[in-house]
């Protein structure tokens, strides 16, 4: 999870953002092992600028509602955080105001895990994808699917600035429930 939420968070409502990017050091990236694609976009704002971690470019959505950004994985793989930035003060009507978020193995079954609401956004959203269960902290899946199903100011098409998709890192030695740091607690730390 992110060290720090986003200002104002209620239940389904998010207002505000975060200016920097602050992740946990127990969550890797996972959007470079997937193939993006989006449902629409300008010429020149497509789906690479969503992911050439530049704030001043963004996607910008060509259609009707809803916008969609899809995220498949080769393998099942395990997510636990949607972080977007978009910023109202830049983008007024193109801000996203309602995004939902379904996961699934592929276009036929894919399922709404969250819908949030984005009251006038600007820096870096975080979105948990864990269930109402504690013990639900991630989700296992084939494809991530971020649906934008309405703007501020209704507005028509859309701007997202920024995503990343975050899992768990992986604990290097299998069925170890610590995490050692040194060359030396790892040697030694199963017995043969």
């Amino acid at each position: 999870m992110a060290t720090e939420s986003s200002e104002g968070e209620e239940e389904g409502k998010i207002t505000g953002g975060n200016q920097h990017l602050i992740v946990d050091d127990d969550l890797r990236e996972m959007g470079k092992k997937a193939a993006w694609s989006v449902s629409s976009c300008k010429p020149g704002n497509g789906v690479s600028s969503l992911r050439d971690d530049n704030l001043d470019s963004f996607w910008q959505s060509d259609g009707a509602q809803p916008h969609l950004v899809n995220i498949q994985f080769q393998k099942k793989v395990k997510l636990q955080l949607v972080v977007l930035y978009v910023d109202f003060k830049l983008d007024e009507s193109y801000t996203p105001s309602k995004i939902s978020i379904c996961a699934g193995d592929g276009f036929h079954n894919l399922k709404e895990i969250k819908t949030v609401e984005l009251v006038k956004p600007t820096g870096w959203v975080y979105l948990s994808l864990s269930g109402t269960d504690p013990r639900e902290t991630f989700v296992s899946t084939f494809m991530l699917q971020i649906a934008v199903l309405s703007n501020h100011l209704n507005g028509r098409d859309t701007h997202i600035r920024q995503i990343k998709v975050y899992g768990p890192r992986p604990n290097p030695i299998p069925h170890q429930p610590f995490q050692f740091t040194s060359r030396e607690f790892i040697t030694y730390s199963s017995v043969r």
